[in-house]
């Protein structure tokens, strides 16, 4: 009985054994069979970066990738871009992809370098090929989340009715040149004060413009929300209604802003009554996110949609198209229902920019009238990266263009120097003519240039332009621009009348400088 015990024993001894080498057997198979896999498993799938923002907001980056042996495809999703990817190389251990997208006639690139680390993707990329890598971690995201939204066809044209607004170039304030996206609620309180008590109002400009970034997400019922920064904007536009001024804001036709918050796409009307229930006098509508869904081609029936719901919100909201002049915007923004619309690119705080932009301005005069403008971008007038003769310029420039005057920087910190070029009321008076006829130039040699404006009741407003670094003399014969007698002619930079110079008139200007004259009463 005892040896069939110890037999018995020993059997399941042996059998244990034999299970145990067996199920060793087929882990060690198991690690070889996923050592020697294609690691397309490990990369494919939907990814996503949440950063977050300080508003309490994130700003998310989707990677949805599909790995065939060395061949990575799919998508990338980031604030306002969505790039097909086109090339890549390597494998979960380490790869490379470049992402392309169509912006207009423009192809965008993106590249980003990563591996797979346990189930995290780290990636990396630069924004800038001269820019330090920007690292971040991904991790798995739900199938179809961050995918974009689907299509819906541009609407069919037709002439959006003027709104009666803006008959002469909007005046005011925007946040974005000098606060980005550090905006918020207290800044612009704090502004609005500022511009209702150091003369900016009592010169004209009205509107406190919020730029990107003030947006969360959206209520179940699909109602735009501010982040934390803007608790309240219906408070906010009273407190800048009750200091004699008007509240902007700011969004784009895309599911995406260009900072990556929340669009205005396929919630048009229900936006433009949200504004207008706010007390929203203002609307700068940026096309950024739209590239990823139209083309340019599509753009007039993209912003006559907000034009059409605008105008249906029944509150009284200057529409201001945002999309950098392209597509001759100039041709038929007023046609979607637009009193402004940008002529450029960003402008930047730096003579070469503001000079390439302003004096790049000539052809489009016939387009501009009362209700409708040229925009060659925001004022940069006290940012800090120009001269006060440029800064003169600047505001010249501007005025005989007969562009919106949009200040840009910090209204509460000003040298008396950056507050007299903000409000010169002679200069405001050029751009604030109720004729509303967009100057031009009418002579040019080198770099300096003789532009003139006609003004109501036949008065002429002229500047004498120095692009050149060092002063020069400019002289301007009456003649040449169609004045035949002597008539009243005053500097408007120095605020006096000049005893009329005979047949004409020379000055020596600054470089980067102007004179600017006003011949008649």
């Amino acid at each position: 009985m005892e040896n069939k015990r110890q037999n018995y024993h020993r059997f399941l001894r042996a059998a244990g054994m034999a299970i145990v080498l067996c199920l060793l057997t087929i882990l060690v198979i198991g690690l070889r069979q996923q050592a020697n896999a294609p690691a397309s498993d490990g990369l494919t799938g939907n990814w996503v970066v949440r950063m977050p923002n300080a508003d309490g907001t994130e700003r998310l980056t989707y990677f949805n990738l599909k790995q065939e042996g060395s061949r990575i495809t799919g998508s990338i999703r980031v604030t306002q871009f969505y790039y097909l990817i086109a090339e890549s190389t390597g494998g979960a251990e380490g790869f490379t992809i470049i992402g392309t997208m169509k912006d207009g006639k423009t192809d965008r690139r993106v590249q980003y370098e990563g591996k797979l680390v346990g189930d995290e993707l780290h990636i990396a990329t630069r924004r800038r090929p001269d820019a330090p890598l920007t690292e971040m971690v991904a991790h798995r995201a739900p199938p179809g989340e961050g995918a974009l939204p689907a299509r819906i066809a541009p609407p069919a044209l037709h002439k959006v009715r003027d709104n009666g607004l803006a008959r002469t170039p909007p005046m005011g304030w925007n946040s974005w040149n000098k606060f980005a996206g550090r905006i918020d609620d207290a800044t612009v309180r704090s502004v609005a004060d500022a511009m209702a008590g150091n003369g900016m109002k009592e010169a004209g400009y009205r509107y406190i413009n919020i730029d990107d970034t003030w947006e969360a997400g959206r209520d179940a019922q699909g109602n735009i929300l501010t982040n934390k920064k803007f608790p309240d904007m219906k408070a906010l536009s009273d407190y800048v209604h009750r200091k004699g001024l008007k509240l902007g804001i700011y969004s784009s036709p895309g599911p995406n802003t260009c900072a990556g918050y929340e669009g205005s796409y396929a919630h048009e009307e229900q936006d433009a009554r949200t504004y207008a229930a706010w007390g929203i006098d203002y609307l700068k509508y940026d096309w950024c996110g739209a590239r990823t869904l139209y083309t340019d081609e599509e753009m007039p029936a993209i912003y006559q949609k907000m034009g059409d719901a605008l105008l249906a919100s029944r509150r009284a909201i200057v529409y201001s198209l945002c999309q950098y002049g392209r597509l001759d915007v100039w041709k038929w923004g007023a046609d979607v229902g637009g009193n402004l619309w940008r002529t450029t690119g960003d402008i930047r705080d730096a003579w070469d920019s503001m000079s390439r932009i302003g004096f790049g301005q000539n052809d489009l005069a016939p387009w501009a009238k009362p209700g409708h403008w040229n925009d060659p971008d925001m004022l940069e007038i006290g940012n800090g990266g120009m001269t006060g003769a440029e800064y003169q310029t600047h505001m010249s420039l501007w005025s005989i263009l007969a562009a919106p005057l949009l200040a840009g920087n910090d209204l509460r910190n000003m040298s008396p120097q950056i507050l007299a070029i903000l409000t010169n009321r002679e200069v405001i008076a050029v751009d604030q003519d109720k004729d509303g006829k967009q100057g031009q130039r009418v002579w040019k040699s080198g770099d300096q240039e003789i532009w003139t404006r006609a003004l109501a009741g036949g008065a002429l407003a002229i500047a004498l332009f120095n692009r050149a670094k060092d002063e020069a003399k400019v002289s301007l014969r009456w003649t040449d621009i169609g004045i035949n007698g002597k008539a009243r002619l005053r500097d408007l930079w120095a605020h006096k009348d000049i005893e009329w110079p005979g047949p004409e008139y020379s000055g020596t200007i600054p470089g980067h400088g102007v004179v600017m004259l006003r011949v008649g009463r």
